[in-house]
């Protein structure tokens, strides 16, 4: 076998320095479902501060076991392309429901809300269309904007962050563009903080633009009953589109989707790539998310303990003398500065019972590295009482506080 070392000998001097720059990332393994608590290879029970299970659902027995009927029902998987080798029923199913959720006509669900970002704009845009993005929108907005751009010709902008004066100036700038989106997150994933929703609805009106919101740290979050950024806002129906995924809140599984007009669903069904071109949602997981939104919709207790304990965690990390970046989401950034010491925060904390994650630069601006705490409602006040005593010894040892 011939392998070309002078390549590989490249990409183990980037690791190498990686590791000498402290922000290697390291993979720990659980051997437990995801829950607030699990068991963690090497290192025994931990408190999980750093998944994206809001509202616990990863493991509820209804939710797993809706995965595993599936199984029985369906196989493993369509083996091919939905329009190809035909599509489950479970799958309208799921979409059906998704639909009524987040309050559009119709919704189209993909392997990863990854998929699903990238597939929206390079199927709605065409060479003299206009996109533009908020600064700190997700990873996989970028890069399907920047996709369209490549592919499609469209002209791009990005608008400082929920700055809605810069972001009138470049749709204005871009007034003769045939169609003009707006894409922004529905709640930013590393600030906590939720995008001036009712805001950018009346610039789009204003500007005859339409607005994309990738609500995947909402939905099932926020609002009275978990319906996302538009319910929070008293909105439902009135987001032109909006993706999301099914790995969060919903499940934990994989999965994302597109929601909107039965217009823009079918045109994603004729055209997006990803949908042409990929095998569908596995049918576990198709099944497992629908009941995972059938539970959220007849347990909207679970929303409000989720927003109780995120209210509980955020007061007591700030009594305890650490600066959180403000807000009402159960996202709760603490910033510490520079991306070691992020990283070094979080392996100490690691080795005090408590999983939460560090990011630095690139994920985020120099001098801006953070411990991102997240909720769930699975979290017991023992549990977040545990994670905070763990961050007043880390904290007061790096000097923190």
């Amino acid at each position: 076998m011939s392998i070309n070392t002078e390549f590989t000998g490249a990409l183990q001097a980037e690791l190498d320095q990686l590791k000498a720059d402290r922000v290697y990332k390291q993979l720990n393994h659980l051997e437990s479902p995801q829950a607030a608590r699990v068991q963690m290879e090497g290192r025994g029970e931990v408190v999980i501060l750093s998944s994206n299970n809001y509202l616990g659902l990863s493991n509820e027995p209804s939710v797993v076991e809706a995965g595993i009927d599936a199984l029985r029902q369906f196989g493993a998987g369509t083996a091919s392309v939905r329009f190809i080798c035909g599509t489950f029923t479970v799958h309208r199913d799921l979409e059906e429901a998704i639909a009524r959720f987040v309050g559009t006509e119709a919704s189209l669900s993909y392997v990863s809300a990854w998929n699903a970002n990238e597939a929206l704009t390079s199927t709605i845009v065409e060479s003299g269309d206009f996109v533009v993005s908020d600064e700190l929108n997700h990873a996989s907005i970028i890069d399907s904007v920047r996709l369209a751009k490549a592919i499609k010709k469209c002209t791009t902008a990005v608008y400082k962050h929920g700055d809605l004066d810069d972001l009138r100036a470049k749709l204005a700038a871009n007034r003769g563009a045939r169609r003009k989106i707006i894409w922004t997150d529905g709640v930013f994933s590393m600030e906590g903080s939720i995008a001036k929703l009712p805001e950018i609805a009346q610039i789009a009106r204003d500007e005859g633009a339409i607005v994309a919101m990738d609500d995947s740290h909402a939905t099932g979050v926020l609002g009275e009953t978990g319906r996302g950024t538009a319910e929070h806002f008293g909105m439902l129906g009135e987001v032109d589109i909006i993706t999301s995924t099914l790995g969060k809140a919903l499940g934990g599984a994989a999965g994302g989707f597109i929601a909107a007009s039965s217009a823009l669903v079918d045109m994603m069904t004729q055209r997006s790539r990803p949908q042409l071109f990929s095998n569908a949602l596995p049918p576990t997981v198709a099944a497992s998310s629908l009941q995972a939104i059938r539970f959220a919709e007849q347990h909207p207790e679970r929303v409000r303990q989720l927003r109780e304990n995120a209210r509980y965690f955020r007061e007591a990390i700030t009594e305890a003398g650490f600066s959180p970046l403000a807000g009402e989401t159960p996202i709760v950034p603490i910033i510490v500065g520079e991306t070691a010491k992020a990283i070094e925060m979080s392996n100490r904390l690691l080795d005090e019972g408590v999983f939460v994650t560090g990011f630095g630069f690139p994920v985020v601006p120099h001098g801006q590295a953070r411990v991102r705490c997240q909720l769930s409602a699975a979290h017991t006040r023992e549990d977040m009482d545990f994670a905070l005593a763990a961050f007043r010894k880390v904290g007061r040892a790096l000097g923190v506080i």
